[in-house]
């Protein structure tokens, strides 16, 4: 059996698009609590298969898509995400503009890659909003 990596293919060439990543939730209104009304993400579509089953939740933000599943086996708790930014000052003003009850984030200028706001999401999952070194 000969894979793609045998023939020279790219199997992103089909243009199927961006990665999304998928994060493991627990509790859907801490997960709109802070990835909607904190963050700043708008819903994009939702889903369940039955009442009271799992949820499973399409956000973006600008040119940021997260998937957030309550579904068991789906993400791992404790992910990290690095999303690029070009600019985190200006993302880390708006939230401190909207406070948030158990975070004060603030921005490592030196962090690898350039200038970083780290939070930590109710579940474990890490996000890395970064300024690329070499944008404005």
């Amino acid at each position: 059996m000969r894979s793609d990596a045998d023939t020279g293919r790219d199997p992103g060439a089909s243009g199927s698009g961006a990665a999304v990543p998928v994060l493991r939730i627990f509790d859907e209104a801490l997960a709109r609590e802070f990835y909607v009304d904190h963050l700043g993400f708008q819903v994009q579509w939702e889903h369940r298969f039955a009442d009271g089953l799992p949820l499973y939740l399409r956000l973006a933000r600008g040119g940021t898509v997260l998937d957030l599943s309550e579904h068991h086996g789906d993400g791992t708790p404790g992910t990290v995400v690095w999303i690029p930014v070009r600019d985190v000052t200006g993302l880390l003003a708006e939230l401190r503009s909207r406070p948030h009850p158990r975070l004060r984030p603030g921005l490592d200028p030196d962090a690898p890659g350039g200038p970083t706001l780290e939070l930590t999401d109710p579940f474990g999952n890490v996000l890395r909003f970064c300024q690329p070194t070499g944008q404005p």
